[in-house]
């Protein structure tokens, strides 16, 4: 175990070769002014799963604040990492920017997924303002071979409502999937995204898809098993208990 501030990291007992690595924000959520960063890297030869114990929560900030999350991710030759953190619930208010960077070498195996909800839709919770920024960047042996920027900002349910972006639903995730062979998983990532997602081949070597639902169970239930197949293995242990 180690912690520093309020991030805890735990080192259950592995499974199948693989460490297994739980982080938890123990302050409970993100809010405004807060500063987080996490730091992973597996060694040449290595495999590293990295989830977390529980859902993060985006909670209400003031207005001229803004609540930041840096995360910094290295796989070396020959090595794998799986990024796999539960949901990201959105709560109203909420002002977040995070950063993603990601640096892999020539034959690095990497699996990421972001879930995000925007409000319990049981607790009848809705979101209609705040902030929410990600940017990915990728580099493959030092040359950026992926950048997305996503973000919602204002009334975030209104937006999710349009037909061009969400239809209604209230659930999202993104996934990136990058290792030699990738484009053999396109046809069946797609179909184990079903309808309501989409995968593109940005390059020979990586798969890009995004995936809607009306909540998080839902969400969950069509993530589970593109996340197996693409992964090779079971999901972590803590998104089932």
């Amino acid at each position: 175990m180690h912690q520093a501030g309020s991030l805890k990291a735990l080192f259950p007992a592995s499974r199948h070769g693989i460490l297994n690595a739980v982080f938890l924000n123990t302050s409970g959520g993100v809010t405004g002014g807060d500063r987080f960063r996490i730091e992973a890297e597996a060694e040449a030869g290595a495999a590293l799963m990295v989830t977390s114990q529980a859902a993060e929560r985006l909670y209400r900030a003031q207005p001229d604040e803004t609540g930041r999350m840096s995360i910094d991710l290295s796989v070396r030759e020959g090595a794998r990492l799986d990024w796999l953190p539960q949901e990201t619930i959105l709560f109203d208010g909420a002002r977040v920017a995070r950063e993603f960077r990601v640096d892999l070498a020539a034959d690095a195996r990497f699996l990421a997924v972001e879930p995000l909800v925007a409000g319990r839709l049981a607790m009848g919770e809705f979101v209609n303002s705040g902030t929410l920024s990600d940017s990915w960047r990728v580099s493959r042996a030092g040359k950026l071979t992926f950048a997305d920027n996503f973000r919602l900002s204002g009334d975030i349910d209104a937006q999710l409502a349009k037909s061009g972006v969400a239809g209604g639903c209230r659930a999202l995730a993104s996934v990136i999937f990058a290792a030699p062979g990738a484009e053999a998983m396109l046809g069946p990532l797609r179909e184990a995204l079903g309808p309501l997602g989409g995968a593109s081949l940005v390059s020979e070597d990586l798969l890009f898809a995004r995936i809607l639902a009306e909540d998080g169970y839902g969400l969950r239930r069509r993530l589970i098993p593109a996340l197996t197949l693409l992964s090779g293995q079971d999901i972590p242990r803590t998104w089932t208990l």
